[in-house]
């Protein structure tokens, strides 16, 4: 396999691959009254379909390390991505609710194999001089998805049929199954870990009922006393895992790796502003549409900017990064997101478009250097031996964030909304405008977190060393 072409098609694949997974956990909310008026349903009996996408995906996400080490990174890629692509098609033919939740499991499942084990594949194959430049080519595509989701979704239901949000997949995942195979790396651990299943008990029934009661907080759907017992059940278990780990040589995740400063700073530190950040997707349509009085399609059109806006960053966050340092990128940048999230609570009805607009570019923009800046340090001083893991625990971390946000953004939401009429838009404006400003105080104060990074930490990343993160050809034992 020539290395030159590795490099040159390998970010290709995964970035179009993480765009899929992203896209597909979003692209489904604007579906939902299709597809219960299809299957003859109330709507709200169909948040499992939703659900159960994002419950797959932080149970499975765990154990993706373990199984790039055993059996290699192309072949579980290339499984995922035939995993997903399978399910795709079983859930636009699936002909009744339960079905649907069974195949968009299935989904959720090759869908977490692809995040952490497409970003371990990108750093095992990229010297550190050049890790900089190729995640931030990844990560763009991930970081629209979401965005895109909705807006995408809604043309696709207003002009086809609810099962084409799932067709759609078939040829992407076809293209990328082509690319897998010819383009993708193989490595896997000379001396492969036992997997252990005390942990993935324990992890993984923790983190799933940890991100059930984030998704569908603020529902209503249990009363308080039931979500305290459950949110402390959760707590346990993780609770449990973190001793187990403790004491285990093998654990499904290592936690040591938090001893590591860099990525104990980009994954811990960089939770809350990934919180912050994850609250937007939901508070932006309550403005335009409840707030603004703007139809489904222009509050979609809204959206875009944004991702045009982390388009165009990848052109400059490498230069950005190499001039100033990971340090001062992530205070100050952390800062301007805050600001920018802040300046949403002075939109109102008289605001002129293009305002919107540009403020959705600068957002997109701040949003797109502070990802490719997180998810790049986080690998600076991890060993080669152990990007597996480190992938798989950021990934975790990273999905349960999300959660987090959303849940955040609704809790905020609706304290401020409560008892107000949703008719009286000049009231939800007002409400939403305290929201906007209680989510950038949340992400200006996660700014404090970065002020822990050296000056010249992530400089071999930023400035360009010549050592590869993993010393070992393609096929060979990385473990």
């Amino acid at each position: 396999m020539n290395s030159s072409s590795v490099k040159t098609y390998l970010p290709w694949v995964v970035a179009t691959v993480l765009f899929m997974e992203q896209l597909d956990s979003t692209i489904v909310n604007t579906a939902i009254p299709s597809i219960a008026a299809s299957m003859q349903v109330p709507p709200l009996s169909l948040k499992a379909v939703v659900a159960s996408y994002i419950l797959s995906l932080a149970v499975c996400i765990p154990v993706s390390g373990w199984m790039a080490d055993r059996f290699g990174t192309r072949r579980v890629f290339f499984t995922a991505v035939s995993v997903f692509t399978v399910a795709s098609i079983l859930c636009g033919l699936a002909p009744n609710p339960p079905m649907l939740v069974a195949a968009r499991l299935l989904q959720g499942a090759g869908a977490a194999m692809m995040m952490p084990v497409g970003r371990l594949t990108i750093i095992r194959t990229f010297p550190k001089s050049e890790l900089l430049r190729a995640m931030n080519f990844v990560l763009i595509p991930a970081l629209i998805g979401p965005l895109l989701g909705p807006t995408v979704g809604g043309v696709i239901v207003h002009w086809l049929s609810w099962r084409e949000i799932f067709f759609v997949n078939i040829p992407v995942g076809i293209v990328a199954l082509t690319l897998i195979h010819r383009y993708l790396p193989e490595y896997r651990a000379e001396s492969p870990r036992p997997l252990d299943v005390i942990g993935l008990v324990l992890f993984g029934s923790g983190i799933a009922l940890l991100s059930w009661l984030l998704e569908i907080f603020g529902e209503h759907r249990l009363d308080a006393t039931s979500t305290a017992v459950l949110l402390v059940l959760s707590l346990a278990l993780l609770g449990a895992y973190g001793l187990h780990a403790a004491r285990t040589p093998y654990p499904l995740l290592r936690l040591d790796l938090f001893r590591v400063r860099t990525f104990s700073i980009s994954v811990a530190g960089g939770f809350l502003t990934r919180v912050g950040m994850g609250g937007m997707p939901f508070l932006l349509p309550l403005l335009y549409q409840l707030g603004l009085g703007l139809p489904a399609w222009q509050s979609g059109l809204l959206m875009m900017p944004s991702a045009i806006g982390a388009i165009s960053s990848k052109f400059l966050n490498t230069w950005v990064l190499r001039k100033l340092g990971f340090r001062r990128v992530l205070i100050f940048n952390t800062v301007l997101i805050g600001v920018a999230i802040g300046c949403y609570s002075l939109v109102s009805d008289a605001t002129p478009i293009p305002l919107i607009v540009g403020l959705g570019l600068c957002l997109g923009f701040f949003n797109s250097l502070q990802f490719s800046s997180m998810n790049t340090i986080a690998y600076a001083d991890i060993e080669p031996r152990d990007t597996s893991m480190a992938s798989t625990l950021a990934s975790s971390l990273q999905q349960l964030s999300m959660s987090f946000g959303l849940a955040t953004a609704s809790l905020v939401a609706g304290w401020y909304l409560a008892g107000l009429p949703q008719t009286d838009r000049v009231l939800v404006t007002g409400a939403l405008h305290h929201a906007f400003l209680t989510l950038a105080i949340v992400t200006l104060v996660s700014s404090l977190s970065f002020w822990k990074l050296r000056p010249r930490d992530g400089e071999a990343v930023s400035a360009g060393a010549t050592e590869p993160v993993a010393q070992a050809s393609p096929g060979l034992g990385n473990g």
